[in-house]
């Protein structure tokens, strides 16, 4: 979400529930695992895509990280319609994104609505726009919601009952109780988990709306059975299956192209999830084996495997020693005040981080700049 987190003491409520996109990077199972453990995270909510033509880079490997750690999984799109006909087509291109990427029927898939297109309209027509999306939202088996804001659920549009996931922080509206009377209350924008960087949307669940429409392959609690599920995805990992001889390799690549990280240095082996183009990966091992070159990336309770090219072209899906330079958004910057301070223009700046200059940035978000 776009509000603006102002402070809140991180354990003024639960975190029942968390959203992700792509401005949080590859999140792997691992991570996955340590927010259900050791915060008691139960749901996950990913975005899928924006507008008409946008779609999440990192939506597949999050829901199959998500489902894999054992958590309820669902979804959002971020709304840019300013017309019933648009709310339609945006609605069709979230279902199909959606069923592309993994995301189960049965999941909530949420219409964001936040942008300046919607600012522009009146209530009556954000309402009419809104229903329209929902009710073709559940052609494709998803069940609908609205994710907004406090301040927003009162002007810009109606909430009624238990409908809606509100983010109001830190404090809510006068008169309105968004913390007990809809499904879902986001209370702070910026958590930090002890493996991943921050910030990260967090709420608090008042209903089971994002929880009934499915079933959780993990009870919340058993973390037996977290550690049991990762010893049984990670059994082929700790000792391949080779008389090839591994050497060490220390190295940083970035993906060129999507690429599955598997189990095993072959291609049979099963698919632990597919990191996306972007991606980041830290090795120290490689082996020539089965006609690829592979390296090995350790990992939570085990070791990951991944081909980097052919034996002829060892690193034809990857670039060796790519680094970026990130800047930590701040309370009153925008897309110009950060471009102006790097020697970028807007557009360029938006580019490299797989965004226009009309998407929202909030503080706490990491920004690639160079």
């Amino acid at each position: 979400m776009a509000t603006i987190f102002l402070g809140l003491n991180a354990n003024a409520a639960r975190m029942d529930m968390v959203d992700v996109s792509n401005n949080n990077g590859y999140m792997s199972t691992a991570e996955y695992v340590s927010m259900r453990n050791e915060f008691g995270v139960k749901a996950v909510t990913v975005k899928i895509s924006e507008g008409g033509t946008y779609k999440d880079p990192y939506a597949a490997s999050n829901i199959a990280n998500v489902q894999a750690a054992g958590m309820y999984i669902n979804g959002y799109h971020f709304a840019r319609y300013a017309t019933k006909a648009q709310a339609i087509a945006e609605a069709d291109f979230a279902g199909q994104t959606a069923k592309a990427a993994g995301l189960p029927v049965g999941a909530v898939l949420a219409t964001d609505v936040e942008a300046e297109e919607q600012n522009n309209q009146s209530k009556a027509t954000n309402d009419r726009n809104n229903a329209a999306f929902m009710k073709e939202i559940q052609k494709f088996g998803y069940r609908a919601d609205i994710y907004t804001s406090g301040s927003w659920a009162n002007n810009k549009m109606t909430i009624k009952g238990k409908t809606g996931w509100i983010a109001g922080y830190p404090f809510v509206p006068a008169g309105k109780k968004w913390y007990t009377n809809n499904n879902a209350w986001q209370w702070s924008g910026l958590a930090h988990f002890r493996i991943s960087y921050g910030g990260f949307d967090v709420s608090q669940l008042y209903t089971d709306y994002y929880t009934a429409g499915q079933k959780s392959t993990v009870k919340p609690t058993d973390k037996e059975a977290v550690k049991d599920n990762n010893q049984k995805a990670n059994k082929n990992t700790s000792q391949p299956a080779t008389s090839a001889k591994w050497v060490k390799e220390a190295k940083t690549y970035t993906l060129k192209t999507a690429v599955k990280l598997r189990t095993g240095a072959s291609t049979s082996s099963n698919a632990i999830t597919i990191l996306p183009a972007g991606t980041t990966v830290k090795t120290d091992q490689a082996i020539i084996q089965g006609g690829y070159r592979w390296v090995r990336q350790p990992r939570f309770n085990g070791y990951g495997y991944l081909a980097t090219g052919p034996a002829s072209n060892t690193l034809e899906y990857v670039k060796s020693g790519v680094t970026h330079t990130y800047y930590t958004v701040k309370y009153g910057d925008s897309w110009w005040t950060i471009a102006q301070r790097n020697g970028l223009n807007m557009t360029t700046l938006a580019s490299h981080n797989s965004k226009t200059i009309y998407t929202t940035i909030y503080p706490g978000q990491r920004l690639v700049v160079r």
